[in-house]
């Protein structure tokens, strides 16, 4: 990165409701877009948990698979958000729309290797979890229709990340509401009508998907071709985003990591602490999303702002998001709280997977509040552009955590719901009490405000 200009001190902004305003404009649509993935496997696992046990395990096995191998590629809307946002605060719109577009070649090629290698390596990967009988059976057969739609899902993260940077959220919320409501039609009919049991749940998911990487194709498309953007590829553009991604990738590889160790361990505790689990963590996913709507916020505001070099502003907005993580937490703990003891009659009729779910969210509820500060934390250090301190914090933390864990398959075995307690206590009060505070540290700091538009960011059209 190279040093910061020297520059003038900018007025200070208007503190309270501006600012309020801003973020409320980017996070609230972006809540909904946020929720589109998680919103699809809650809808796959609410129609495959009626149709028995064994197959909500599978294809809570697969989802895990799934949203891991789509997770590490997430660095394709958390790099061209900030890219993006730091040349449209410099006024520089055709070189942010090129940046976009170098963003949806590389997703397109990412996502048909993607596609290709999950397809022939799916069956091995699933017996090195642990799956077996017919759990592996089935999480096979909803990740194998699952791969068709990888591609699809790395172009809309890319695109959603270039719409994200250009300030407009509320296009995501549309395009992933209409997918949503595409893909419970599409899912009941497969699974019901043409009884195509998980394997209809996979391909409405896939093709729901499909669509809306269409839409979003459309609309990228066509601003860039407005700001006189080739379409083509600039090679040495795709180059520079995947460069500027590698540290993110890294960062997200140590949470994904976290999350398929912890799988494991389920796993090893049986059939109905896997299908709790697999309910438990799609919830936190979706309460996640909920949070990080606050952290897509902030990349493009944090984004925008040093790209104008206004250090004032990235204060007052770090400082503001950050309570307003704190807050919403609560407010989800308390909800999550207070559903715990019914929310699995949604997804299942079993009486043990209710009981263990109902631990677990407690368990989870607890830690909404700190998940609130890290998520918003995460997202603005993203939004800086600090991705080399957050894949090195996340090796850090992960490093702590697998011993954790370790404890709690020692000490705990069994499918009960007390086992599933202790894991969800390691994770969601645990693993996120160490990422809080290597965020903490970082953000107390200023290394992380640097100004103006970084040398990786400078792409032509």
């Amino acid at each position: 990165m190279p040093k910061p200009a020297p520059q003038k001190a900018p007025p200070a902004p208007a503190a309270g409701p501006s600012t309020s305003r801003q973020i409320l404009h980017l996070a609230v649509p972006a809540f909904g877009a946020l929720i589109a993935e998680p919103l699809f496997l809650l809808a796959d696992s609410a129609i495959v948990g009626h149709l028995g046990v064994t197959e909500l395990a599978g294809v809570g096995l697969a989802a895990t698979v799934l949203q891991t191998a789509v997770g590490l590629m997430v660095f394709l809307a958390y790099s061209t958000t900030p890219a993006v946002a730091r040349l449209i605060g410099a006024g520089r719109r055709a070189d942010a729309l090129a940046v976009g577009r170098d963003g949806l070649w590389l997703a397109l090629g990412l996502g048909l290797v993607l596609a290709i290698a999950g397809w022939l390596a799916a069956g091995p990967l699933l017996a090195a979890m642990g799956a077996g009988g017919d759990v592996l059976g089935f999480a096979h057969e909803y990740l194998v229709v699952s791969m068709a739609g990888i591609p699809a899902m790395l172009l809309v993260l890319a695109a959603t990340g270039v719409l994200r940077g250009l300030q407009d959220t509320r296009t995501p919320l549309l395009v992933a509401g209409a997918g949503f409501a595409v893909n419970i039609v599409l899912n009941v009919a497969l699974v019901y009508g043409l009884h195509l049991s998980v394997a209809g749940a996979a391909l409405g998911t896939v093709l729901a998907q499909w669509g809306m990487a269409a839409v979003y194709l459309v609309i990228v498309l066509r601003a860039a071709r407005a700001a006189n953007v080739a379409l083509r590829p600039d090679w040495a553009g795709v180059r520079t985003v995947s460069r500027v991604g590698s540290w993110l990738m890294a960062r997200t590889l140590s949470l994904r990591l976290a999350i398929l160790a912890t799988v494991v361990v389920a796993t090893a505790q049986g059939p109905a602490n896997l299908a709790a689990h697999q309910l438990a963590m799609t919830l936190f996913t979706f309460l996640a999303f909920a949070l990080d709507a606050l952290a897509i916020a902030a990349q493009a505001l944090i984004g925008k702002e040093l790209g104008a070099g206004n250090i004032t502003a990235v204060r007052l907005l770090t400082r503001t998001m950050t309570w307003w993580g704190v807050g919403f937490g609560v407010v989800t703990g308390l909800a999550l709280w207070a559903a715990a003891p019914g929310v699995g009659w949604l997804f299942t009729n079993d009486a043990g997977v209710h009981r263990a779910l109902a631990a677990a969210l407690v368990v989870m509820a607890v830690g909404q509040p700190l998940a609130g500060y890290v998520f918003v934390l995460d997202g603005v250090l993203i939004g800086a552009g600090d991705a080399r301190y957050l894949a090195l914090a996340g090796l850090a933390n992960l490093v702590v955590y697998l011993p954790l864990l370790w404890w709690v398959w020692a000490a705990s075995p069994g499918d009960n719901p007390a086992a599933l307690t202790w894991l969800w206590g390691a994770f969601s009060l645990g693993y996120m009490a160490v990422r809080g505070l290597t965020l903490g540290l970082r953000a107390r700091t200023g290394r992380w405000m640097r100004v103006g538009v970084p040398t990786e960011a400078r792409l032509g059209g």
